[in-house]
């Protein structure tokens, strides 16, 4: 049975995904590894792209211990197929040849085609997509992003994930593989 994560909203709403560890093992292993150190928890959404996309962070939720990056999953795993990015799953973010988040995970809001191969799918939406339309919806202010042309607006009023529970069924899953190297996005805190 795959893991599920649940992302419980301070507003009481609650998004349910189920992880797919056979589709992009190592992405569900580095989700799993800050989720369950509570990394993810009392945390405001950053970024809401309407049309396009919900970023529940761009600065490694705010912690050091966030701040890796992982290999591209299907460099990693060439025998795998990547999944397509659209509304009802959920995807890794990254940083071109440079790799994937460790944990900086979004809802694509459309059929996101670019995605694949690059973004890895690593969980389907089973319940709360009423939520992540609503998400959609709020009104959002543009800010100042140190990577020029990417569109950041943040929600007005906060919108937190109050804390994340998973259901692993007994199993047990490994650290990540993170990429070797100290380079680090300018929008990650304290890293320059």
């Amino acid at each position: 049975m795959n893991p599920k994560a649940i992302l419980h909203m301070k507003n009481g709403r609650r998004i349910v995904i189920e992880l797919l560890p056979n589709a992009a093992p190592n992405t569900v292993n580095s989700f799993l590894s800050m989720a369950s150190k509570g990394f993810l928890d009392h945390h405001a959404i950053e970024r809401i792209v309407p049309g396009n996309w919900i970023d529940m962070s761009y600065t490694a939720f705010g912690h050091l211990e966030c701040q890796y990056l992982i290999p591209n999953e299907f460099q990693l795993h060439p025998d795998l197929t990547p999944l397509d990015s659209h509304p009802g799953v959920v995807a890794m973010g990254g940083y071109g040849e440079h790799g994937i988040a460790g944990c900086e995970f979004f809802f694509p809001l459309r059929v996101c085609p670019e995605h694949r191969g690059i973004y890895p799918v690593f969980g389907t939406v089973l319940e709360g997509m009423d939520e992540i339309r609503r998400l959609e919806t709020v009104r959002t202010v543009p800010i100042d992003f140190p990577i020029p042309g990417v569109e950041v607006n943040r929600p007005i009023e906060p919108e937190i994930i109050e804390r994340v529970e998973l259901e692993l069924y007994g199993e047990q899953y490994p650290e990540p593989v993170r990429m070797a190297g100290d380079w680090k996005p300018s929008c990650w805190p304290a890293c320059q």
